[in-house]
């Protein structure tokens, strides 16, 4: 049995938080992980800008809805859906993806999840788990499947390695050049050619 993990942001939908920050005009919410390695740090960080900004969850999903899936991702979905067995692993929060996951046709979807008080304000977030990509994968594998993973920055690295095969989409240069094993690719089209050729391969 195949299954088919893809990274969320960058690969199906923009770059969830960047792509907020924009559209509230909140330039400090474009802060992520390169500017602060500190996870926790970073996600106190941006729940304080929520809250000063008094954005509740439902104003957020509105703006998160807005936004849309990246051009041509439910097509390639879709498509890929129909012949192999899919799940979305992502670092985002289901109440952020959830606006963009109904645009493209609820694929399962394992991430994190938040918490909002009784006015709707987000208070915290919680991981499902630690590497949860990277965990996720070796259960799949467990469970005898053999995995094909794509994703599309430092973070995907982790699941990429961790499958039979890995496939970079829309990298930046530096993620490339460190991670010289994994196939390159950069359109949708290229994207599949790549996970039909390692599923006839692995």
């Amino acid at each position: 049995m195949q299954l088919v993990c893809l990274d969320l942001e960058g690969v199906l939908v923009p770059e969830i938080w960047i792509e907020f920050a924009e559209r509230t005009g909140i330039a400090e919410l474009r802060r992520t992980t390169r500017d602060e390695p500190d996870y926790d740090k970073l996600m106190k960080y941006r729940l304080g800008l929520l809250a000063q900004h008094k954005l509740g969850l439902p104003d957020i999903q509105k703006v998160i809805a807005d936004m849309g899936p990246l051009p041509g991702a439910k097509a390639f979905l879709d498509s890929l859906r129909q012949d192999y067995q899919v799940v979305i692993l992502s670092d985002t929060f289901y109440e952020f993806a959830m606006p963009l996951m109904r645009q493209l046709g609820m694929p399962t979807l394992f991430c994190h999840k938040l918490e909002a008080n009784a006015e709707g304000f987000l208070v915290n977030y919680h991981l499902r788990m630690p590497n949860q990509k990277r965990e996720a994968v070796k259960r799949f594998k467990e469970l005898n499947f053999k995995v094909i993973a794509g994703g599309d920055s430092y973070n995907d690295t982790a699941m990429l390695g961790e499958a039979h095969a890995g496939i970079l989409f829309h990298a930046p240069e530096n993620v490339i050049r460190e991670f010289p094993r994994f196939k390159v690719t950069n359109t949708y089209a290229e994207l599949r050619a790549a996970i039909d050729q390692a599923s006839a391969s692995i």
